[in-house]
């Protein structure tokens, strides 16, 4: 890999931006000052076995990156928008194409992945892949035991406003956890599913929180903005 491309990768500016960066002496490699933007750096698999340091850092390169966020409610999830705060807005240097895998609506809280794993991302929002999506939420009006066979069976989502036409649901599953708050696993990723599942039983959500998609669970101990990277176990539960 270039020298030049691995620090664009990282998301350290544009490609000309680097350039001038590299030839003003700023990127030492292996202990020497480099200043060629194509010098070819030496890679085993998804990693770069020279040492290179910018600004005193030392870069620590992987091909793909995996980020877990607890996204807050109040943005959206979005690379870019021209009127609302995003979620990827929240991450300093994001490496490039970084993306994001199963959006959450602007009002909902919880887990968020990002990354630049094509395959990885393709393979969890397929519908035929029926990974699982797990919610907790808070509803207006009492749940009861007729909702859990109703949700078991497929209730029918609709909204006419939108032009779509009725959809009934594939079998998903709700714990009740008392009279207004359940966890609720679905295998889709419809618009607004939860929400709209909820009215179809006469009821409303009031707060929503994603915490598991697949085998990968929300880390509580982070706060609402904040992110990380996975953890190899993590990241191995996420790709079974």
């Amino acid at each position: 890999m270039r020298l030049d491309k691995l620090l664009a990768n990282l998301g350290y500016g544009s490609r000309s931006d680097i350039k001038k960066m590299i030839k003003s002496g700023q990127v030492m490699v292996d202990g020497q000052v480099c200043k060629k933007p194509e010098f070819a750096l030496k890679e085993e698999g998804d990693r770069i076995l020279n040492q290179v340091i910018y600004a005193g850092n030392l870069l620590n390169y992987k091909k793909y990156s995996y980020l877990m966020m607890n996204k807050p409610a109040g943005v959206v999830s979005a690379l870019r928008d021209s009127k609302e705060k995003t979620a990827y807005s929240l991450i300093d240097n994001p490496v490039k194409d970084l993306g994001i895998v199963g959006r959450l609506d602007k009002d909902t809280r919880g887990l968020l992945l990002f990354t630049n794993d094509g395959n990885l991302a393709h393979k969890l929002l397929s519908p035929r892949k029926h990974v699982e999506k797990e919610y907790l939420f808070t509803c207006k009006n009492p749940l009861n035991q007729e909702d859990i066979r109703a949700y078991e069976e497929g209730v029918v989502i609709k909204d006419h406003a939108k032009g779509e036409v009725d959809y009934k649901t594939k079998p998903a599953k709700l714990t009740i956890l008392d009279d207004y708050t359940g966890r609720l696993v679905i295998t889709e990723g419809k618009y607004h599913q939860v929400k709209r599942m909820l009215a179809a039983r006469d009821n409303q959500v009031l707060s929503l929180k994603r915490i598991r998609m697949g085998g990968l669970f929300l880390d509580e101990s982070l706060k609402e903005g904040d992110y990380r990277e996975l953890s190899d176990e993590e990241l191995l539960l996420l790709q079974q």
